[in-house]
C-alpha cells in the first residue's frame, strides 16, 4: 500500500526549502540573503539597466548557485582545487568528474579563456585611429590607472594579502574583463565581490565621475574646444596591433594572453581581409563567451564566501579606486592642458579609465554642458582606448609579481 504521508515527507526532506529552513541557523540564512541579492542585481540590471549584458548572468548565476542542493556549483571542490596539500590540487579531472554545470563553466574562467576570448571581441570593436592620431593620449591612460596602485597600498593597510589587494586595485582600471582574469589567478576567493564591484561601479560613470570632473577642472578649461585630429592611414592601423603585442608582451609577459588578444581582434577589423573573422568576435562569439562568463562568475557569490566584511571593504575600495584614477586622469589632462597652451581640453583626462566607450561619452556630455559647440568624443576615445592597454599592462604587472 502506498503511503502518501511517507512520500511528501520525503519530498519535503529532499527539497532545497528544508534545506534552507532546517539549516537556517547553520548557513541556510546565507543561501536565504544571496537569493534576496541575486534578485536585486537581476533588478538593476533589467529594470535600471546597469551593464544588463553581464549584471543579468552574474545575477542569475548567483542565484543558481544558492539553491540549495541544486549540485550545479561546489565550492569545496574549488577549495581542494586550489589547496597545495590536496590531493585534488589543480585537478581538473575532478572537477570535470564531480562538478555541475556552473564548475564546468567556471574553468573557463580559471584557465583564463573567457576573458582573453572578450578582450578579442572588445579588440575587434575598438578603433584606435584616435590614439594613433595623437599618440599623447596614451600618457593620459596611463595616469588614469592610478587608482589601481592607491588602492592596491589601501587593500594593503585594511589586512588583505597582497594578491588580494592587487586583485582589488584593478577594479580601479574600469575593465571588468581584466579583473576577472587577474582575480581569478591571484585571488578566486574573491572574484564575485570584485565582479560586481567593477561592473556596478562601469554601469554608475555618468554618476561617479562628472563630480570629480568638475571639482578638478576650472569652468574656463573645460570650454576648450580641440581642433580636428589627423587622418590615420590604414597602413597605420594594421602595424600599430603588431607591435604592441611584440613590445608589450617581451617587456610583461604574463600580459601575452590579454595584450594578444585584445590585437588579434583589432587586427582582424583593419586588415580588410577578415572581415568575416571580424563580425564573429564581435558578434557570435562575444555574446555566447558572455554568457558562459557572467554565470560562471555570479556562481561564485555564495553565502559563505560572499557574506564578510571583506565584501564590504572591496565595495568601498573599489569606488576609492574608481575616484582617484577617475582624478589621475583628470591631472595628466590638466598638466597636458597648460604644456600645450591650452589646446587640450582636460576633461579627456577622465575618459582614460578604460571603460570603452561610456567614459568617452561622458567626457563628450561634461564638455558640451560647458560649451555646447564642444565635441570631445573622438578626442576622449584616444585616452579611453589607451586606457583598455594600460589596465591590461597594470594587471600583468601584478600577476608577475604576486603571480
Amino acid at each position: 500500500m502506498i503511503n502518501v504521508g511517507e512520500i511528501l515527507l520525503n519530498l519535503w526532506e529532499g527539497s532545497g526549502f528544508n534545506a534552507i529552513f532546517s539549516g537556517f541557523t547553520t548557513g541556510g540564512w546565507q543561501n536565504l540573503v544571496m537569493l534576496i541579492i541575486a534578485c536585486v542585481l537581476l533588478y538593476l540590471g533589467i529594470v535600471k539597466k546597469f551593464e544588463p549584458l553581464l549584471l543579468v548572468g552574474i545575477a542569475f548565476g548567483c542565484l543558481l548557485s544558492n539553491l540549495p542542493l541544486g549540485g550545479l556549483y561546489h565550492q569545496e571542490l574549488w577549495t581542494a582545487f586550489m589547496d597545495e596539500t590536496s590531493e585534488f590540487y589543480h585537478s581538473y579531472g575532478e572537477i570535470m568528474r564531480h562538478g555541475g554545470l556552473l564548475d564546468i563553466f567556471y574553468i573557463g574562467v580559471k584557465t583564463s579563456l573567457y576573458p582573453c576570448l572578450i578582450f578579442m571581441g572588445v579588440g575587434a570593436m575598438t578603433d584606435f585611429g584616435p590614439l594613433l592620431s595623437n599618440p599623447k593620449s596614451l600618457l593620459l591612460g596611463a595616469a588614469a590607472q592610478m587608482g589601481v596602485f592607491v588602492a592596491f597600498f589601501g587593500g594593503i593597510c585594511l589586512g588583505f594579502s597582497g594578491s588580494e589587494a592587487a586583485s582589488i586595485g584593478i577594479i580601479g582600471g574600469a575593465d571588468g574583463p581584466t579583473a576577472i582574469f587577474l582575480t581569478s589567478q591571484l585571488a578566486p576567493h574573491l572574484l564575485g565581490a570584485i565582479a560586481v564591484a567593477a561592473y556596478s561601479y562601469m554601469a554608475l560613470i555618468p554618476l561617479i565621475q562628472p563630480p570629480i570632473m568638475n571639482l578638478l577642472t576650472n569652468a574656463e578649461d573645460r570650454k576648450i574646444k580641440m581642433v580636428q585630429t589627423r587622418v590615420v592611414s590604414k597602413t597605420e592601423k594594421i602595424i600599430f596591433p603588431i607591435m604592441v603585442v611584440i613590445f608589450v608582451a617581451l617587456l610583461l609577459p604574463d600580459t601575452a594572453p590579454l595584450i594578444g588578444c585584445l590585437m588579434l581582434g583589432n587586427l582582424f577589423k583593419e586588415t580588410g581581409v577578415t572581415d568575416r573573422l571580424s563580425d564573429t568576435v564581435q558578434n557570435a562569439l562575444m555574446n555566447i563567451v558572455t554568457i558562459l562568463l557572467s554565470t560562471a562568475v555570479g556562481a561564485t557569490m555564495v553565502g559563505s564566501t560572499f557574506l564578510t566584511a571583506n565584501t564590504l571593504k572591496i565595495v568601498v575600495l573599489g569606488v576609492v579606486a574608481f575616484g582617484i584614477s577617475t582624478a589621475g586622469g583628470l591631472l595628466g589632462g590638466n598638466i597636458m592642458c597648460k604644456l600645450t597652451g591650452k589646446k587640450v581640453n582636460p576633461l579627456i583626462g577622465s575618459a582614460g579609465v578604460s571603460a570603452v566607450p561610456m567614459a568617452a561619452r561622458v567626457a563628450n556630455v561634461q564638455g558640451q554642458k560647458a560649451n555646447p559647440s564642444n565635441f570631445l568624443l573622438m578626442h576622449a576615445m584616444g585616452p579611453n582606448v589607451a586606457g583598455v592597454i594600460g589596465s591590461a599592462i597594470a594587471a600583468g604587472f601584478l600577476l608577475s609579481v604576486f603571480g
